[in-house]
């Protein structure tokens, strides 16, 4: 399955702005972290992001690279703004579609993950003749996570746990939506060694893990785990074939002085 995977705005462009926030800066942030999900946690999936640094890229560039690359599916990322007291989700396919062409059924299936997760409220799923919804020659979805100019959903996108959480939602609502299959459960039962470098019941403490681990080059995120009915947090910075390739990862991180354990669960 070919993503790709569009972060609204960037250079010239900040998008949306807002108690101290720019939209551009969000949804870079919320891309990047539901491509290290998907990479990280599934097999057969390719994925292409329309920048991954803030750089100036038109509209039209964006969906002609999409078009030439032949992605199966357009996820575009974007904060709202209105006036100030409008607040929540909602995400957007083209107007000139069915609700029951299949654009709409992955839609609905995003959408249902998205809102698991994002804590805001729920304002619909819409249809809109935005150029990257039009323009585009394969299923193609925009979301609008959470209004910037209003000041409780602009506290959360200051939270990192938070634009983690959207990002897992979209994440989930793509494996989904496209039946991707963990690495784990992959290539007929072949195992894949999991490096775990902490374990937590507060996702703050996970959170700040993962920053450090970032901060020293080490690519990781969160994921959830129910043990005898309460939610652990572990930070997971990897997923590898070989044994020898994940105790190495385990090495490098404990350079750092945090301790790392490799497991196939």
């Amino acid at each position: 399955m070919k993503l790709y995977l569009d972060a609204g705005h960037g250079g010239s462009d900040p998008g949306a702005q807002g108690n101290g926030l720019r939209e551009k800066d969000l949804t870079l942030d919320i891309a990047l972290k539901i491509r290290s999900i998907l990479q990280n946690g599934y097999v057969n999936i390719e994925v292409r992001m329309s920048r991954t640094s803030d750089i100036t890229k038109s509209m039209r560039e964006r969906t002609d690279e999409a078009n030439a690359w032949g992605a199966d599916f357009y996820l575009s990322i974007h904060i709202n703004a209105f006036n100030g007291a409008a607040q929540g989700y909602e995400d957007f396919i083209y107007s000139g579609l069915s609700d029951s062409s299949a654009t709409a059924r992955y839609r609905d299936i995003i959408h249902a993950e998205v809102m698991k997760l994002n804590q805001l409220n729920d304002r619909g799923k819409k249809k809109a003749d935005f150029h990257v919804l039009r323009e585009s020659s394969m299923d193609a979805m925009l979301s609008e996570n959470g209004f910037i100019d209003n000041t409780r959903d602009a506290n959360l996108m200051k939270q990192d746990s938070w634009l983690s959480d959207v990002a897992q939602g979209h994440a989930n609502g793509i494996a989904r939506a496209f039946n991707l299959t963990p690495k784990q459960n992959s290539d007929r039962g072949s195992v894949m060694y999991r490096v775990i470098a902490g374990s937590f019941k507060e996702r703050s403490n996970a959170d700040r893990r993962v920053t450090t681990l970032k901060g020293n080059g080490i690519d990781s995120f969160v994921t959830t785990e129910t043990i005898s009915g309460e939610t652990w947090y572990r930070v997971q910075a990897g997923a590898f074939s070989s044994r020898e390739n994940a105790e190495s990862r385990v090495r490098a991180i404990e350079r750092l002085g945090i301790d790392a354990f490799v497991t196939t669960a």
